[in-house]
């Protein structure tokens, strides 16, 4: 009778941004229960990862607002990750910086600048990044973006979180034009998770009306039970990142998912 060695367990390997609360937390753990390694990347680091070790899960401590170092780093730290022991490569953009709630002409200009270099010059800095130091990897690879519904349908009130967004839908439609001529191009998406109880919503609810009138509509979304947990919003965007058709459909909405 022939026996077979067992082969070297291969695992899926996903960076993430923004891990340290809200949905990024909830993605990173459902990513854990799932057998994904992580390399995380937020201001501030979870005490709840560390209890994963550091096999399951590292944690940087960056400042998204001057990605270019961060990018110079991952790229260093992907030169020593051994392609041969992972499955599948992700990253996921989902660090975001919010500008208070009200009209651009009264925007802290400091906080425009900040929001749209954390949120939108960051995951194209990482992307670039991230797809040149692993062209030569023999996995599949992947970019998830977390967009919003807000980028494909404006809202007085929020022209930062708005563009950004709607900035990350058409970087990712371009994206997915240029991957697909390469020969081991990465698959991209830009998903809209659906609406999250987060502190992004207590934000908004709790913004001046004066400033931001749409505020009693997110009042709405949380006293009729419509807001998604970070937990579940987390498990869904980690069933999509896994589905076999990645990247078919390159601007998605996780409530769409059949």
């Amino acid at each position: 009778m022939l026996s077979f060695m067992n082969a070297p367990t291969k695992t899926p390997l996903t960076l993430l941004t923004g891990a340290s609360r809200g949905l990024g937390l909830g993605l990173a753990q459902q990513l854990l229960a799932r057998g994904h390694r992580l390399l995380t990347l937020q201001r501030t680091p979870n005490p709840t990862l560390r209890a994963y070790g550091p096999q399951r899960v590292e944690q940087w401590s960056v400042d998204l607002r001057d990605p270019v170092p961060v990018a110079q780093r991952l790229s260093q730290w992907l030169a020593t990750q051994d392609s041969q022991g992972v499955s599948c490569i992700s990253i996921i953009h989902n660090a975001a910086l919010l500008v208070e709630p009200g009209p651009l002409s009264e925007a802290d200009v400091a906080q425009v600048s900040a929001a749209t270099r954390a949120s939108l010059e960051a995951p194209l800095v990482l992307t670039a990044a991230f797809l040149k130091a692993t062209a030569s990897w023999p996995v599949p690879r992947k970019v998830l973006s977390i967009s919003s519904g807000l980028g494909r349908h404006a809202m007085a009130g929020s022209a930062v979180y708005c563009a950004v967004k709607a900035g990350m839908d058409h970087y990712s439609r371009a994206l997915a034009m240029e991957e697909a001529l390469q020969p081991n191009g990465a698959k991209v998406v830009s998903l809209a998770p659906g609406i999250i109880d987060t502190d992004m919503q207590v934000q908004l609810r709790s913004a001046d009306r004066d400033k931001f009138p749409e505020g009693a509509r997110f009042d709405s979304f949380k006293s009729e039970g419509r807001l998604d947990s970070p937990e579940s919003a987390g498990a869904k965007i980690v069933s999509y990142l896994e589905r076999a058709d990645f990247g078919a459909q390159v601007i998605a909405d996780v409530r769409d998912a059949a």
